[in-house]
């Protein structure tokens, strides 16, 4: 069974992003207590006054097909809609390999093994 991350930047009115981000928690926790949910975060964007980063980790393509599914699914997506949304992009990767940045040694590598 192969994991699902979902990584998306949604850019709304940047006078309401701190709302957005701070009223956000009870949906991020929603998700984040949901079966098969490993990770689930929104974060303010470090160069874009604008834009909200989503990171989210699924145990398996079930257990995100019942995330949206969800009432914390639809939950999110009516409370993000309220900020002055002006534009979203997201797209999900089926993960086939895992592994430790730094290797035994310490030093980064891009192997998988």
């Amino acid at each position: 069974m192969a994991k699902i991350v979902i990584a998306a930047q949604i850019d709304l009115d940047p006078a309401k992003r701190a709302e957005a981000l701070a009223s956000a928690q009870v949906h991020i926790d929603a998700a984040l207590a949901q079966d098969g949910c490993i990770a689930y975060d929104w974060s303010a964007d470090g160069k874009d006054p604008a834009r909200i980063n989503v990171f989210e980790e699924w145990e398996s393509e079930e257990a995100l097909a019942h995330h949206f599914a969800n009432a914390a699914y639809a939950g999110m997506r009516d409370h993000i809609g309220t900020f002055g949304l002006t534009g979203a992009a997201s797209k999900k990767y089926r993960v086939d390999a895992e592994g430790p940045v730094y290797n035994a040694a310490g030093e980064a590598t891009e192997a998988f093994d």
